[in-house]
Formats: structure tokens, sequence, C-alpha cells
């Protein structure tokens, strides 16, 4: 549920606007009630609604992005971002009523834009989606680069790998802190490269006998392409099975991302295959009860029933919280006697995270050379690793705290505990 505030000169640049499923608005609390949809509160800026000077999403993930199209009626401010990632904002409001009023800025890999009284700079990186940018934002009082979600991936697949040099020349000039990603954090070593999950994929789906299908992330196109490539190697007809993954490859098709000769069939016609021709890519691969997988689970989907000897693999990490969710999805086909792989399960790689490990965040020190680092996006553990990590390399500063608290970047650094109010609102859809 990212939702981040840049202040300087009176004013405020949001950074992301994201949501998220089946939570409760009072985490840690016995007895809370869990929410389909929840995203952060934004109350201190809407009560300040004329100190924004703008939105940026800095990609299409739902935890940075999912809560547009419910809180823009209260921010009603322009939106900056990416080419690829304003399809997919483009996409999802236009199931709202105000589509047309939303003023949607689109930046380059490299270009600068001035926000109000912030220069913003998209910084070109990869993560298990198409386009993901970091941002160097710049004021007066202090340069800091916002890194979003990011991994350094030498072949992703989609898009280009990481530019070492390109951010190596934002480091000429001294970054005064780095804004970063700490999901990772506790994991030693460098990530698995997207392009490592075809021998996993491809050694799985050779073993199954019958139909398969597979669950991932629907915004994970380098992953649908993967599979794709599988689907052809072992002679097999690809479909997909959920709305959300429709729309995206929709959007990468639109965007020349999806190659031309791996086709894809329509969910009505994968019932009339032999099994052994199948591969059915699902949404739901966190348990979510009303997607694709939990109704194959459950007999259920309309276009397809699986049988005994089909198998699912689940091509995802589970995202802490999800484990009885996902634990209960597995039980289910495991009743039918449909066999479950999951990335635990094999020696090769069926998933590979979006996230840096810890060599990654160390090499992005060396490339970026910040001054101070304020480890975002984890639980405590994750932050406080991350800070360590930093200080290893040389960092000379780290701030950590929670939401809600205030980080003073310049003059002089430092941190205001609850400095604002910070909550979580349901979103009723």
């Amino acid at each position: 549920m990212n939702m981040n505030l840049y202040g300087h000169a009176g004013q405020w640049l949001m950074v992301d606007c994201g949501l998220s499923f089946d939570e409760p608005l009072t985490p840690g609390v016995e007895g809370a009630v869990n929410h389909e949809v929840v995203a952060p509160d934004p109350k201190f800026i809407t009560d300040n609604l004329d100190l924004l000077a703008g939105l940026i999403i800095t990609h299409a993930h739902e935890d940075h992005i999912g809560a547009v199209e419910d809180l823009w009626p209260r921010l009603k401010c322009p939106i900056y971002t990416t080419p690829y990632t304003a399809a997919v904002l483009r996409r999802k409001l236009g199931y709202t009523h105000f589509a047309d009023k939303v003023r949607i800025i689109e930046a380059r890999d490299g270009e600068q834009l001035t926000i109000g009284e912030f220069a913003v700079t998209w910084i070109r990186l990869t993560h298990s989606l198409p386009d993901p940018y970091g941002l160097l934002i710049e004021t007066p009082a202090a340069r800091v680069v916002h890194t979003g979600d990011w991994k350094i991936d030498r072949d992703p697949v989609i898009g280009a790998p990481i530019d070492a040099r390109a951010l190596q020349r934002l480091a000429e000039q001294p970054i005064d802190a780095l804004v970063g990603d700490s999901t990772n954090a506790l994991k030693p070593g460098w990530s698995v490269s997207e392009a490592e999950c075809f021998d996993g994929l491809l050694a799985a789906t050779q073993k199954a006998a019958g139909r398969v299908v597979v669950g991932c992330f629907s915004s994970n196109i380098a992953r649908l392409v993967t599979l794709a490539r599988v689907a052809q190697r072992t002679r097999r007809r690809l479909a997909v099975f959920g709305r959300s993954l429709e729309r995206h490859v929709a959007t990468a098709r639109a965007f020349g991302l999806w190659p031309e000769e791996l086709e894809l069939i329509t969910h009505r016609d994968v019932g009339y295959l032999p099994p052994e021709e199948v591969m059915v890519v699902a949404t739901g691969c966190q348990g979510e009860p009303r997607a694709a997988l939990s109704r194959l689970a459950n007999d259920s989907h309309p276009q397809l029933a699986l049988d005994k000897g089909d198998t699912v693999i689940l091509s995802a990490m589970v995202i802490p919280g999800n484990e009885a969710y996902v634990q209960a999805l597995v039980q289910k086909f495991h009743g039918r006697g449909i066999a479950v792989i999951q990335k635990d399960d094999t020696e090769l790689p069926i998933h590979a995270s979006g996230h840096p490990n810890q060599e990654e965040l160390k090499q992005m020190y060396s490339w970026l050379q910040p001054a101070m680092v304020i480890p975002t996006h984890g639980e405590a553990a994750h932050l406080q690793k991350h800070a360590e990590i930093a200080r290893e390399v040389g960092v000379r500063r780290t701030l950590t705290g929670r939401n809600g608290d205030l980080f003073r970047i310049a003059p002089i650094p430092s941190i205001r505990r609850a400095a604002v109010y910070t909550g979580r609102i349901p979103i009723a859809r």
C-alpha cells in the first residue's frame, strides 16, 4: 500500500498510491476484521490539497497504482508516469465516471519534469513487470533517489537490463539520500534472473502427463512470455484465465512486448483439447477466493474442469499473510488428485523475485554513493537489516522508522516520530 509524500518549500509531491487485499484496518490487533480491499488513509494530504503538486506512479503493480481509481476524486491532482504504466492506469480508470477528468502526463526514460517545487528525473530499472522506474527528486535543499521496486536483472526477458553507467552518472553530483526497497534485505546473495525460470518451468511441464495450470502474477509479462515459450516447446496451447491477465496481455501486445510468434487461444477453446495439449495461466496465485485458480480448485470454473493427474504450478512467492489461503488452495487440489508444484519443490527456479537481495543492495550503493539511506517497503526486521547492509558498505547515515514518521533529509537529517496521522480505509468494489 505504497503512498509516500516528499515535502519542500510548502509543497508536497506524492509518489505511488497503492492498495492491499484481505487485510484489517488495524494490523496486529486481535480479532480485527479483514476487509477485501484496503488503501492508505490520505487524510493528511487531502486536508492540505492546495499544497499537493502532483502524484507520480513508479510502476503498475497494485500496491503502487491500485488505489488511484478510488482515491483520485479526493486528490484531484495531475498524475505523472511512463507510457506503459499510463496505459494500465487508463484501462483501470476506464471503469470510472471521471476518467476524462484525470490529467496523465507521460515521462520517458531519463526525462526531467518540473512538478511544482520539484525537478524529477525518471530512472529506468528492472522489476517483475514492464516499465519500472525509480526517481531522482531534486530541490535546492537536496537530491534524493526514490527507487520504488527494483532488482538487478541482467536478463529480464522483457525490456533492457539496468544501465549501470546511467546510475553512476547520477552520482557525479552528491546524492543526499536514497529511499529504497527492503523487501529482500534478509536474503543473501543475488536474486534469480527472470530468464532463469524457463528451464525450471520447462522441466516441470515436461513431467506433467495431463493439463498444466500455472498461477502467477498477471502483471509479470516476462513470466507469461516464458510460459508461452514453454508451451510452444512442449506442444501445448496456451490460454489465460482471468480478466487481469487478459488486460495485461492486451496492454503488452499494444506496446509490442508480446512476441508475434507466440500464440494464445481463447479460454473457450481449452475444454475441447486433449489434456496433454493444454497449458492455462490463471489468476489467483495467492488463494484469492473469487479468482480463476480457486474456481478451478472448487471445480466451478465455467470453461474448464480439471481431472486427477493434471498439474498445477504456482510460479509465484507467497506474500506474507497469505499462507493460509494458499495452503487451503493446495489442499483442495491435492484432495482431487491434482499435483501442485511450488517454488521450493524444484531444484531449478520456477519463480524469480522482483526485489533486490543483499548483494544487489550493495551494488546499488557502490553505483550511487548516497550519503544517507532510508529503508522502506518491508517489516521492521527488513528495514533494520537494510540499514545494517548500507552501513557495512560505507553509507554514513541511515534512518529507519514507521508509517507517519517525518524524515528530514536536509539541512540536518533527523526523524520526527508520528508527525502525521496515518491509517487504513476500506475500499468498496
